[in-house]
């Protein structure tokens, strides 16, 4: 027993590891989801991707990982997975330059997804990407 909480907690700290250096999404927190349907999304205020930005692992069977999951994981689903190929709602978005990168990375369908985009500001961000990206709160 003592061993199994030891390994336990050596693979905890090692995915927190990964995730504080924001070098890898600990395969292991993507298990958890039965359809292996997954993203690791950040957003960052600017026109980069930082590496150390912080973000949240959404999971998609069953939807987790942020406030609009479900509807995050429906709408990537209509989609396969492939963020690029979501509807843009109409939408009026202020003109206002406060840039926003979104990044994604993850397996959709047992296919690796990798999404990088920067927009003119989180309206614009949240029209063409819709609960994807909705990390905030």
């Amino acid at each position: 027993m003592t061993l199994s909480i030891t390994v336990l907690r050596g693979g905890l700290l090692a995915a927190a590891a990964a995730l504080a250096l924001g070098t890898a999404v600990p395969q292991a927190a993507a298990q958890e989801s039965d359809s292996g349907n997954w993203l690791f999304v950040t957003v960052t205020r600017g026109e980069r991707h930082h590496a150390d930005a912080p973000g949240r692992l959404l999971l998609c069977d069953p939807p987790q990982g942020h406030r609009k999951a479900a509807e995050a994981c429906a709408e990537l689903d209509r989609v396969g997975g492939d963020i690029r190929r979501l509807e843009r709602p109409e939408a009026f978005c202020p003109m206002i330059y406060a840039p926003v990168t979104a990044h994604a990375r993850g397996e959709w369908n047992g296919r690796p997804v990798e999404y990088h985009e920067t927009f003119s500001n989180g309206c614009g961000l949240a029209a063409r990407t819709g609960a994807v990206f909705a990390v905030d709160g």
